[in-house]
């Protein structure tokens, strides 16, 4: 296969990570926002990668990797996580700091580098934020029973996962006391916010916030 520009490899990995956690397909309109351009670009890189052999996609239909394209986004999906884990773990980074430094340097390093810290660290399991990191074969295993809070009825629940795509709200969550490994008390919510008590204090959770914590029940 053709070597990938970092723009391609990226749309790649974001329209794997949609689908990840039991999203929804992403969307060229969503694409173009997460990234900062037009849909008129997102279109046409798009229709290269499907040129490639990577992607499926009909007009106004969902965006769907071939088996090679999601080959691809594992990979690069795994530098990710693995050099997000390198940089907390060796060089003092914060979790709320990590995923830009990451989206640059996951297509600088070589897959000899990557292994390299894969064997330093190793071998881990989950990043920072409680992703999994595919094995160098490309395999992911994720927890039994893992669903977002924000559709989790009342009980006690162990986070297992929070997003890293906003920082802030790593940041809130953190000051919060929701961390990976932290236990939550949902007892109940609304259409609009989830409310949960951690380290003994109730929160009110807006259900954008909640869709980016996996819990599995205790």
């Amino acid at each position: 296969m053709e070597m990938l520009s970092s723009t391609a490899e990226d749309h790649l990995k974001v329209i794997w990570s949609a689908l990840e956690w039991g999203g929804q397909p992403t969307t060229v309109k969503a694409l173009a926002e997460r990234f900062g351009t037009t849909p008129a670009a997102v279109s046409g890189t798009i229709k290269r990668l499907v040129g490639q052999g990577l992607l499926v996609h009909q007009p106004y239909g969902p965006i769907l990797l071939t088996r090679t394209g999601e080959r691809q986004a594992v990979m690069m999906v795994r530098r990710h996580r693995l050099i997000e884990t390198f940089l907390v773990e060796h060089l003092g980074y914060s979790w709320d700091e990590v995923h830009d430094e990451a989206e640059d340097l996951e297509h600088a390093a070589s897959d000899l580098m990557i292994n390299r810290i894969d064997d330093l660290l190793g071998n881990p399991q989950v990043d920072p934020h409680g992703d999994p990191i595919p094995s160098r074969a490309g395999e992911v295993s994720y927890p039994d029973g893992a669903r977002r809070i924000s559709d989790a009825e009342a009980g006690e629940y162990l986070v297992k996962r929070i997003s890293d795509e906003d920082a802030e709200q790593l940041g809130r969550f953190d000051s919060a006391g929701i961390r990976i490994g932290s236990t939550l008390l949902v007892t109940g919510g609304d259409g609009s916010a989830i409310r949960v008590i951690a380290n003994g204090t109730e929160l009110h959770l807006p259900k954008m916030a909640a869709a980016a914590i996996i819990v599995v029940r205790v």
